[in-house]
C-alpha cells in the first residue's frame, strides 16, 4: 500500500505541477469544481483500495481522517486569500504559489506525522496534550475576528529579506529576479508565508487525525490526499466565500470533538465509524445554515 501510494501520488504531483505551476493562467470557478471532484474521487477510490487491502477499520479511519484534514483546510483557504491579496498576487499567479506550497507541505507533514506518532507511542501522556491543543485552538478559533492575521508580521519572512532583498512587484512570476544581485520577489515572499502558515496549521491539524488513528500510513494518505486538493479547493473557495459564514463554526466545534476525544480515549472508546458521521454531520450542518439563514443588512453591509 505505501508502493500503492507513492507512485499515485508521485504521478499526480508530476502532472499537477506540469499543468499548473508550469503554465500561467487564472482557475475558473467551473475548472475548480472539476478539479476538487478529481481529487475527491482520487481519495475515495484510495480509501475505498485501504479498505480492500486492510480491512473496513482502516478504510473509517481513512475517511475520517481525510474528511478532518479537508474540513480544516477550508478555514485555511481563507487565510489564504487574506495572504494573497496582502501581496497583491494576480490570480494567474495564484496556481503556481499553492503547487510549490502543496509540495512543501507535503515534506513537512511527513515529518511532523511520523514524530507525532512516535511521540503518542513513547510517552503516552503527549496524547492528552494534543488533545488540550487542539480544544484551545477551537475556542481561539471561535473567537478570533476575520482579517486580524497580517502577513507582513511574519517572522520568517522578516528573516528572509535580512538574507535576500525581496521585490515589492511579482515581475513576470518568478520567484527571485537577478537586478545586479538577486532579489527574491513578492512571489517568492508568499510562498514563504504560505509555507509558514500550512506549518501553523499542521500543528492543530494533525493532533485532530491522530485522534482517529495512531497508524502512520493512515494519518499520511488522509492528510496528503487533502493537501493536494487544497489548490482547486482554494479557488472554489474564493469564488463562493459568502455562502460558508459559519463554517468556521463548524470547524471549531469539530475541534473541540477530537480534542474531546483524545482526553477522554482512556475512559471512553468512541468508534471510528461513529467519529466520522459526527465530523460530516458538524461540516454538513455549518454549510447548511450558512446557505438557509441570510446574512442581515448589517452584515452584508
Amino acid at each position: 500500500m505505501w508502493l500503492v501510494f507513492a507512485v499515485t501520488a508521485a504521478a499526480l504531483f508530476a502532472a499537477d505541477i506540469k499543468l499548473s505551476a508550469g503554465r500561467v493562467h487564472e482557475i475558473t470557478r467551473k475548472e475548480a469544481l472539476l478539479l476538487c471532484a478529481f481529487w475527491v474521487l482520487v481519495a475515495s477510490l484510495f480509501g475505498f483500495l485501504t479498505g480492500h487491502m486492510l480491512g473496513f477499520t482502516k478504510m473509517v479511519e481513512f475517511f475520517t481522517g481525510y474528511v478532518i484534514e479537508y474540513s480544516l483546510s477550508m478555514d485555511n483557504m481563507f487565510v489564504f486569500i487574506l495572504i494573497f491579496a496582502y501581496f497583491g498576487i494576480p490570480r494567474k499567479y495564484q496556481p503556481k504559489i499553492l503547487t510549490w506550497g502543496i509540495l512543501g507541505a507535503v515534506a513537512m507533514r511527513l515529518v511532523l506525522i511520523f514524530t507525532g506518532v512516535k511521540l503518542i507511542n513513547s510517552f503516552t501522556w503527549i496524547i492528552y496534550v494534543f488533545g488540550a491543543v487542539l480544544i484551545f485552538t477551537a475556542v481561539k478559533m471561535l473567537l478570533q475576528k476575520d482579517g486580524e492575521m497580517d502577513p507582513g508580521k511574519n517572522p520568517v519572512l522578516r528573516l528572509l529579506s535580512k538574507i535576500v532583498p525581496v521585490e515589492k512587484d511579482v515581475a513576470d512570476g518568478s520567484f527571485f529576479v537577478k537586478r545586479g544581485r538577486w532579489h527574491a520577489t513578492a512571489m517568492f515572499a508568499t510562498l514563504v508565508v504560505v509555507e509558514t502558515s500550512d506549518l501553523i496549521f499542521a500543528v492543530d491539524s494533525i493532533p485532530a487525525v491522530l485522534a482517529v488513528s495512531r497508524d502512520k500510513f493512515i494519518v499520511y494518505t488522509s492528510n496528503v490526499f487533502a493537501v493536494v486538493g487544497l489548490r482547486s479547493l482554494y479557488f472554489l473557495l474564493s469564488s463562493i466565500i459568502d455562502l460558508f459564514r459559519f463554517l468556521k463554526i463548524g470547524i471549531s466545534v469539530i475541534l473541540f470533538y477530537v480534542g474531546t476525544k483524545m482526553l477522554l480515549s482512556a475512559y471512553v472508546h468512541i468508534p471510528a465509524l461513529l467519529s466520522l458521521c459526527v465530523v460530516i454531520g458538524i461540516l454538513a450542518g455549518s454549510i447548511f445554515l450558512s446557505v438557509a439563514i441570510k446574512p442581515s443588512p448589517q452584515d452584508a453591509a
